[in-house]
């Protein structure tokens, strides 16, 4: 669903597969303050700043990207 939504919005997206690969798990675990739910997304802006969104909140998704 997120990866269809993000692919509608022309976003480039990563996807790792946490629940099969230790170190996006560890990676994830980190930037989300031990949160280990799906989705987690992380949104690298400009200058390099990133904005995170536990679950699929469209709404905060498209105020991050601009759409």
């Amino acid at each position: 669903m997120l990866k269809d939504y993000l692919k509608s919005k022309g976003a480039d997206y990563v996807e790792k597969v946490v629940d099969q690969d230790e170190s996006a798990r560890e990676e994830m675990s980190a930037k989300s303050g031990g949160f280990l739910g799906v989705p987690f997304t992380v949104i690298a802006k400009d200058g390099g700043e990133e904005e995170k969104v536990l679950g699929f909140d469209k709404g905060k998704i498209d105020s991050i990207l601009g759409v």
